[in-house]
């Protein structure tokens, strides 16, 4: 059996059925944005594969971004986007905008998309059932950018034992009520931390972690924490994968025993990082 990975198909390989067995029962936490939700035939994949792994007895809980979407709208809205270390400002005004196009659109859409494979998705924000509780990022009263304080792990294993698929949108509110985005990589960290995810998986738009950010034939398919530092401190991971990085070393520090960062606009990328030994990404371990 064939171990390349094809835009038309799936190839078991001789490790497939032994790694099935050991996933079963296993809880996920997958982070989905980025590019690899920008066109609906990768929306269409991402679902498949997740939908699949849940068919195995695997639990999911996806967590979802949409900066594009959000960008593309704002840029409509005659607001321009502003980002600080990787991460969004976000003002009054653009908070609206996120929570418009988070909760009110994409969260909507995945959950419409699952449906089709019957799939018991549950759309939410942290902001439903105080699922998260945040507090803000900066001093700056007007910027609605927000960390994570607190996740009802409880609420969530709940949803799981009764085999639902929980879909949340990166949006939570604070003791107040107020409300504040929360960069997805960072809550889905969070969550996989607090509900101790065997796995926590990154959908990015680039092939995993690189010694040569120009070079996708200088992917590292397995890191430790020890080298995720130095390639941190010799500046070989910049810019936008910091903060990305910053998150898989949070969940491996707090009870998540391997993180996975893999190009979600590759056809059947979950499965193929997940159910063969040769993988496509990056998996990050202590």
């Amino acid at each position: 059996m064939s171990n390349s990975v094809t835009s038309e198909r799936f190839y078991f390989s001789v490790d497939t059925l032994s790694l099935i067995r050991k996933y079963a029962g296993s809880t996920f936490v997958i982070k989905y944005g980025g590019s690899a939700m920008k066109s609906k035939s990768l929306q269409l994949n991402v679902i498949y594969d997740i939908a699949f792994l849940y068919s195995l007895g695997i639990k999911i809980i996806l967590v979802h971004g949409g900066g594009y979407l959000i960008d593309s709208w704002l840029v409509r809205l005659n607001i321009k986007p502003k980002f600080e270390r990787g991460l969004r400002v976000t003002d009054a005004n653009t908070m609206q905008v996120v929570e418009m196009v988070l909760s009110g659109y994409i969260n909507k859409n995945l959950i419409s998309l699952l449906n089709q494979y019957d799939i018991p998705a549950l759309g939410l924000s942290g902001k439903d059932a105080k699922l998260v509780t945040a507090f803000p990022l900066s001093q700056n009263f007007n910027d609605f950018t927000g960390k994570v304080d607190n996740i009802n792990d409880k609420m969530l294993s709940t949803l799981l034992d009764n085999s639902f698929l929980p879909v949340i949108a990166s949006v939570a509110s604070d003791v107040k009520g107020d409300t504040y985005n929360i960069n997805a990589d960072t809550l889905a960290s969070a969550i996989a931390s607090n509900i101790k995810a065997d796995k926590l998986i990154l959908l990015t738009d680039t092939p995993g972690v690189l010694y040569n950010i120009h070079d996708s034939s200088s992917l590292i398919k397995h890191i430790n924490l020890n080298e995720i530092y130095n390639l941190k401190s010799t500046g070989v991971i910049t810019d936008g994968m910091i903060p990305k990085i910053d998150c898989c070393i949070h969940a491996l520090n707090n009870n998540v025993p391997a993180v996975h960062v893999i190009d979600g606009r590759v056809r059947y990328a979950l499965l193929y990082e997940l159910l063969t030994n040769n993988r496509l990404g990056s998996m990050l371990v202590l």
